[in-house]
């Protein structure tokens, strides 16, 4: 193995509350996270994150509408920071396998600005070799576009690499194309899943 593909949301990034970066949405900003989920996420998230709609050409007409007192720049600095606890344990274990010489890198489903905010304001341009995201290469996982988009981007071998996801169907897909992959629950070691690969 040449390479880890490293899912964000889920792995890198872990929510302390169950009911993640919206759970208390309504105390904070007075917008109900049910009624963004209907009508911003449902309608138009699938559009934004493969990449065919900007974020903000979906989301200021839908805030005009539903929450006219907040903006999309008020809305978006809070999902991303609040969208934004690490696993430093997890990342330091990333470390560890890098200064070994493997290659690390970004495998997530994101829109750009989000992707942007990960990889620069976070700081995980540091950590990590490159990141690839849906938005940029037009497929979301489980699609094995994702998958064959990365190969073709990177130059790997479905051999050369080796994936983590907390979903399981993400896993699966990438091992229908001949990754090396295992399901990440944060309760076993980056090193033994590794080794078991």
């Amino acid at each position: 193995m040449k390479a880890l593909m490293v899912d964000v949301d889920g792995v890198i990034v872990v929510h302390p509350d169950p009911g993640g970066w919206a759970v208390h949405l309504e105390r904070d900003l007075g917008l109900s996270k049910a009624r963004l989920q209907e009508a911003f996420f449902a309608p138009h998230f699938d559009d934004v994150v493969h990449g065919r709609a900007a974020l903000r050409e979906r989301l200021a007409p839908v805030l005009a509408e539903i929450a006219p007192h907040l903006s999309c720049d008020e809305l978006c600095a809070y999902w991303f920071r609040e969208d934004g606890y690490l696993d430093h344990d997890l990342l330091e274990q990333l470390a560890a396998v890098r200064a070994e010489g493997y290659a690390l890198h970004l495998a997530t489903v994101q829109e750009h600005e989000r992707a942007a905010y990960l990889w620069n304001e976070m700081g995980l341009k540091d950590r990590f070799d490159a990141i690839h995201y849906a938005a940029d290469l037009g497929h979301a996982k489980p699609a094995d576009g994702f998958y064959a988009a990365i190969e073709a981007r990177t130059g790997y071998a479905p051999g050369d690499l080796f994936f983590i996801d907390d979903r399981i169907a993400n896993v699966q897909a990438a091992q229908a194309r001949g990754w090396k992959a295992a399901l990440w629950t944060g309760h076993e070691r980056l090193a033994d899943l590794m080794a078991r690969a």
